[in-house]
């Protein structure tokens, strides 16, 4: 039977549709491995982590790089969480408090993270604390880490995830060929339906954790300057 028999026989143009869609979560993922080290970039050089940046492998799968970004995202959140920590530890319950109350001035706020990261490393920047005050009391950003780590990990274990992500440039036929080597046939039409399904959440997540930390970064940006 042709491919095009067997993926959306009554629609040919899917066969497009579908190298289309692999493109979109491709530029997607590449989005989110560029945000993700300007963040990691950020918290290396302003809280003292040692984070290392993350890129894209082309002879990886599409599996193998969410793994990757997981990864660093799991250590960003570690971070953050250790930041909470190094604040409840050092900080008498009143001020640790305030460091949360959305109705404390955030000058306030980061005169108190300064004050611990004095502590902590012998001397500390406003641009340290704010960096951590923006980080603990941004529920976004968390939210968003968490949902895209969720997404990723469907996308992984999804019909895409055996694929490498070298075969947009193998032409249509060949692209083809190497989803239908990812899954039973039987499978692939359900599969790739519900592939767009993942990757419409997963784009819109991404947007979301793209401008999440975007807010950070642009301000960090604007602190030095």
């Amino acid at each position: 039977m042709a491919l095009s028999d067997l993926l959306y026989p009554d629609n040919p143009k899917r066969k497009q549709e579908l190298v289309h869609l692999h493109q979109e979560l491709l530029d997607s993922m590449s989005t989110n491995f560029h945000a993700t080290n300007e963040l990691v970039g950020v918290l290396n050089e302003h809280l003292g982590c040692t984070i290392t940046p993350i890129e894209m492998r082309e002879s990886s799968t599409v599996k193998e790089n969410c793994e990757i970004i997981i990864q660093v995202m799991n250590e960003i959140q570690h971070q953050v969480q250790k930041i909470d920590s190094d604040m409840k530890d050092k900080l008498e319950p009143v001020l640790y408090q305030k460091l949360y109350d959305i109705k404390e001035p955030e000058l306030e706020k980061i005169a108190i993270a300064q004050r611990v990261f004095s502590i902590i490393f012998g001397e500390a920047t406003s641009t340290a604390a704010m960096v951590a005050i923006k980080l603990l009391g941004s529920n976004h950003l968390t939210l968003t880490v968490s949902k895209l780590i969720g997404l990723l990990a469907q996308i992984g274990a999804s019909v895409l995830g055996g694929v490498s992500i070298t075969i947009i440039g193998l032409g249509l036929e060949m692209i083809l060929h190497a989803i239908l080597g990812a899954v039973e046939r039987s499978q692939l039409l359900t599969a790739v339906r519900s592939y767009e399904k993942h990757l419409a959440e997963f784009k819109a997540a991404s947007e979301k954790y793209q401008r999440a930390i975007h807010e950070v970064t642009s301000l960090v940006r604007q602190q030095v300057q």
